[in-house]
């Protein structure tokens, strides 16, 4: 039975260029060479070291780490992902640690795929959960201004019951999965629109807080939500926390 052909990914910046070569003063534009062969312009010669900050070319084949080691920084999107071929002599800095990861001094560049791949199978709903947040995130720094203390114990026990155990889940599946990566980004993402929801208002700092670890909740659920069950998707979610207070007997 024929093996399944590998495919190799690159995720570059908004405009083309992969990050590290543009920081290392050789720019290389994925998008300006489809179909074409790219020879890295500063190989290392003790292979497979960084003698520059731009050794060689770094690719994955498990696209929920692709965003690792990319050096994008801050971490924004929209990203461009890229399908390339490694050709020639390739190698790893150690196969048994990273099996997913591929380095070569050689590619061609064969076609640009969906972004939102990078964020995981579900990632398309990831990046609405994502534009859902600044709204959102009004709402949570709100509610736990007008009542710090309650919002406080509720969250308190939210997190006992169930919600820091949802999110260590979460946590080990992105990882056994290969999305680590896709993990780390979107936390950023959720966190980042957080803030900028949030950056012209008077909440305080402890409702920011709050609104960076429900934010956070509702995308990872986003990433998972064709895995997890109904009970554990709305507890990252913290839907209990949105429901009415219980009323003291």
């Amino acid at each position: 039975m024929a093996r399944k052909p590998v495919t190799w990914y690159i995720a570059i910046p908004a405009d083309g260029i992969i990050e590290m070569s543009r920081q290392a003063g050789t720019p290389i534009n994925l998008s300006a060479s489809v179909g074409q062969v790219i020879d890295h312009p500063n190989p290392c010669t003790t292979k497979w070291y960084d003698e520059t900050p731009f050794s060689y070319f770094r690719m994955v084949k498990r696209v929920g780490e692709v965003l690792e080691d990319t050096t994008i920084w801050p971490i924004t999107w929209p990203v461009r992902l890229w399908i390339v071929e490694p050709l020639g002599e390739t190698g790893n800095w150690s196969p048994s640690h990273y099996p997913y990861r591929l380095l070569s001094h050689r590619i061609r560049v064969l076609e640009e795929a969906d972004a939102h791949l990078a964020l995981g199978p579900c990632g398309r709903d990831v990046l609405t959960a994502i534009q859902e947040i600044p709204e959102r995130a009004a709402r949570w720094a709100t509610d736990w201004d007008a009542d710090p203390e309650g919002r406080h114990e509720r969250k308190r026990d939210w997190e006992l019951c169930g919600g820091r155990w949802a999110y260590s889940v979460a946590v080990g599946v992105s990882r056994n999965h290969r999305e680590r990566a896709a993990r780390t980004w979107i936390e950023h993402l959720a966190r980042t629109a957080v803030g900028r929801a949030l950056a012209d208002t008077d909440a305080s700092l402890m409702a920011r807080c709050y609104a960076y670890g429900r934010a956070t909740g509702h995308a990872i659920a986003a990433q998972h939500q064709s895995r997890f069950q109904t009970y554990l998707l709305d507890t990252l979610r913290g839907v209990e926390l949105d429901s009415p207070a219980p009323v003291a007997a």
